[in-house]
């Protein structure tokens, strides 16, 4: 009876200990008393990043600073031009009236961040901006200029058509991360002498504008 419970201690002490000996990897080494052995054991580490893009085209979130925030902002913003009647249709550029735009003046802060390689952009207009009584601006009247704002190259703008424009290509440097805005500037050309008339406006009349940009 000793002998059995002998036995069935030294079973119970050797199950006990099992975890700390086959649940993760372990190594041990004997060796003579004036011997130094050694052991060795191993860890595998992973760190997934999804991709993100994000577009920023006037009034939106701030991402710049030691603690960038890319949220999403819902504002939409106007560009409004009044040309008076001694300007229309001379062929002078007429500026956005001064609130028109984020940074006023008919100047919008655009944006693209991403972390997967090239981005393509492009943007679409459903047609040429109407009054509503049959009388249309092409949108090839309003004109983009880009300007630096905080990166060294500042972000493309493209060139607006009635439809979708030709895409803009933003070429991602070798760490396939992109950080780069601008000052979007827009213009009314005023090379024609359209009808009397408000053409477009705030999601009306064609007056919406809508960019997208693309990664792989």
């Amino acid at each position: 009876m000793r002998t059995s419970m002998f036995v069935k201690g030294i079973l119970t002490a050797a199950v006990a200990a099992m975890p700390l000996l086959c649940d993760a990897e372990s190594n041990v080494q004997t060796g003579a008393a004036t011997a130094s052995p050694g052991a060795t054991a191993h860890v595998d580490f992973q760190v997934v990043i999804p991709k993100f893009l994000y577009l920023r085209v006037g009034t939106g979130s701030v991402y710049t600073g030691a603690t960038p925030s890319y949220a999403n902002n819902g504002t939409i913003d106007l560009i409004n031009f009044t040309p008076t009647s001694a300007q229309v249709g001379t062929g002078t550029a007429v500026a956005a009236t001064a609130a028109s735009g984020d940074l006023a003046n008919g100047i919008e802060t655009a944006a693209v961040v991403s972390n997967s390689g090239n981005v393509t952009l492009n943007a679409t207009a459903t047609g040429a901006l109407s009054d509503g009584a049959g009388d249309s601006i092409a949108f090839t009247q309003i004109t983009t200029t880009s300007s630096t704002l905080n990166s060294a190259t500042a972000l493309p703008a493209p060139v607006l058509t009635n439809g979708t424009s030709a895409n803009v290509v933003i070429t991602a440097p070798a760490t396939k991360v992109i950080v780069q805005d601008a000052k979007w500037t827009y213009a009314y050309a005023n090379t024609t002498t359209p009808p009397a008339g408000t053409y477009g406006g705030v999601n009306t009349n064609n007056g919406r504008v809508v960019y997208t940009a693309t990664m792989p």
